[in-house]
């Protein structure tokens, strides 16, 4: 269950990035109101997250899968490139990822 809370709390930081991108600096409504309640929503999911996992671990896990999702919806819906080094950048972001999940007793496993 805290796993699926921390993935939550992506999913809606992921969608706030995303509303902000689409917000043009919040000269737009809609997505200016999308960014405010899903940054609200991630944050009070996050705080939940907290009671499971370490503060480090559990920024590094939402952060970092914020990150790679938030560059796929850029390229997606916003045609945003990344070159080689940014992409190598990611992987290494992922792979980081996969370290503290499998080998750190710290995770909240």
């Amino acid at each position: 269950m805290p796993y699926l809370i921390l993935a939550l709390a992506v999913a809606a930081e992921t969608i706030g990035t995303a509303a902000l991108q689409a917000s043009q600096q919040f000269t737009r409504l809609g997505p200016s109101i999308i960014v405010v309640v899903a940054y609200a929503v991630a944050f009070w999911l996050l705080a939940i997250a907290l009671k499971t996992f370490p503060v480090g671990i559990a920024y590094a896990l939402w952060s970092g899968f914020g990150i790679v999702f938030i560059a796929i919806i850029g390229l997606v819906m916003f045609g945003q490139r990344l070159d080689l080094p940014a992409v190598l950048g990611i992987g290494l972001i992922l792979a980081g990822i996969l370290v503290i999940n499998l080998f750190s007793k710290t995770s909240g496993h």
